[in-house]
């Protein structure tokens, strides 16, 4: 299974409904708290060229987007696919 990383804060509510969904699909994930990593939010800012909202989701170090991309990936079908490894 791909690996997953979560960018996200303290007080998100947003980043705990994502955790969620990976949780009941039964993905992995390692979150990186930007509200108290100074380098996780650096490497976020890179990563997203510059996106200073969370969550921001990676999927094997490719950035997706935040809540609603993951969502939209998961209705269009395309999430699976994203997830597998080689």
């Amino acid at each position: 299974m791909a690996k997953v990383k979560i960018f996200s804060t303290g007080t998100c509510p947003i980043c705990d409904k994502t955790k969620t969904l990976f949780k009941k699909w039964g993905i992995d994930y390692s979150e990186a708290r930007v509200d108290q990593d100074r380098v996780e939010l650096k490497e976020m800012l890179t990563v997203t060229n510059g996106a200073r909202t969370v969550p921001q989701i990676l999927i094997e170090g490719k950035w997706i987007g935040g809540f609603t991309d993951l969502t939209e990936l998961h209705m269009d079908g395309k999430l699976d696919s994203l997830m597998e490894t080689n």
